[in-house]
């Protein structure tokens, strides 16, 4: 993910977020990004299964 960043990099943007951001207003964030990441993957796996249960129905109906 940051293969491309090297390890300065990756510092000047931990010291930008603090100083834009503020302590106490990070750990806020990360738990909006991780609720937003789970809701995003629930919501994918909800249409793989939704895909899946579409495709269930025709092979029953083919074996008829």
């Amino acid at each position: 993910m940051f293969g491309n960043l090297g390890a300065t990099e990756i510092i000047l943007i931990v010291i930008a977020v603090l100083v834009l951001f503020g302590a106490k207003k990070i750990p806020e964030f990360m738990k909006g990004i991780g609720k937003g990441m789970r809701e995003f993957k629930k919501a994918v796996n909800d249409v793989e299964d939704e895909l899946k249960s579409e495709d269930k129905p025709k092979d029953k109906i083919e074996n008829k």
